[in-house]
């Protein structure tokens, strides 16, 4: 069974930093695409940040590109999401997405495993 634990969410003020961390396990294969979709109460789910475990190709959203950087340690099987610069717009709940179909799961048909989610706050 696979599964993604997240951790590293938190409150922080705007232009501080976080990093999310997501553990994954059960994967029978070794290539697929991790990464964090976020969402904002009545809005759809935003795909943001993403990495193939096979090439480590990576993927930004215009609304977090420069500011985000996304790694995998293979030996850990673990993504990490290090946001810098934040901003109030960045509060989301923020959840770790694998997929073994699509190497970049920008939208969540797309998406085949699921975090539970971690709240990330930014006070002005």
């Amino acid at each position: 069974e696979v599964q993604l634990a997240e951790s590293g969410g938190g409150l922080v003020q705007a232009g501080g930093s976080l990093r999310l961390s997501c553990v994954a396990s059960g994967f029978t294969d070794d290539h697929y695409a991790i990464g964090w979709f976020r969402q904002v109460p009545g809005m759809v789910r935003e795909g943001i940040s993403f990495i193939s475990t096979n090439d480590g190709n990576t993927y930004y959203a215009e609304s977090v590109k420069g500011r985000c950087t996304i790694s995998f340690d293979n030996a850990k099987n673990t993504v990490v999401l290090q946001m810098n610069s934040l901003k109030p717009e960045d509060t989301a709940v923020y959840y770790c997405a694998a997929s073994i179909r699509k190497s970049t799961p920008a939208v969540m048909a797309d998406v085949d495993y699921w975090g539970q989610g971690t709240q990330v706050t930014v006070s002005s």
